[in-house]
């Protein structure tokens, strides 16, 4: 039975904000990503091309799936390869015709689809940025853990990876710094 982890690292301000990281959605606060990460995306790469490679499998929502393939089907270098190879499974009743190699969607009831998805596979299934699934997944008892790299940036506003009336019993279980200002947290998830 497979392992589900938000992560793959899941990019979160300080005060929990997931909202528009690259600036892409045009809103005023978004681009923290690149403007807070600085010198750290370097170590933060590193850190993304070796969470991909010990993944099992993606697993990711619609609007994540096509951010994602947008941005890394055209690129070259060890993550864009590891990326084109690694089994994707996009839960989403919309999509009908993915265009990224090795893409599976799941349709229908998601708890039900992802349920049947962690009893098949083995190792680690990562949910990558799909903070609707994460929360979907965490309110089934379907996560088991939590890895979210955080930015040196408060925003004060904006959608958080934790919705408003979210709880979960957690420990933590990793901690480690990627450059001088990025830090991982890794939390169990209790059930």
């Amino acid at each position: 039975m497979a392992t589900i982890v938000m992560g793959g690292p899941q990019n979160t301000t300080l005060d929990g904000v997931v909202r528009d990281p690259d600036g892409q959605e045009g809103w005023e606060h978004g681009g923290w990503f690149v403007e807070h990460g600085g010198a750290d995306l370097g170590p933060w790469g590193e850190v993304a091309l070796q969470e991909a490679e010990a993944a099992e499998a993606w697993l990711l929502g619609r609007r994540s799936y096509e951010f994602f393939s947008t941005r890394w089907q055209p690129r070259e270098g060890a993550l864009a390869d590891r990326l084109r190879e690694i089994p994707k499974y996009v839960v989403s009743s919309s999509l009908t015709d993915p265009s990224w190699s090795n893409t599976t969607v799941l349709g229908g009831d998601a708890v039900a689809a992802v349920t049947r998805l962690k009893g098949e596979i083995g190792g680690e299934i990562v949910v990558p940025a799909s903070h609707q699934l994460g929360r979907t997944l965490l309110g089934a008892g379907l996560l088991d853990a939590i890895r979210l790299v955080v930015f040196p940036v408060v925003i004060g506003a904006g959608e958080r990876f934790f919705a408003e009336g979210s709880s979960a019993a957690v420990h933590l279980t990793d901690v480690r710094t990627i450059g001088s200002g990025l830090v991982m947290v890794t939390y169990a998830v209790e059930h």
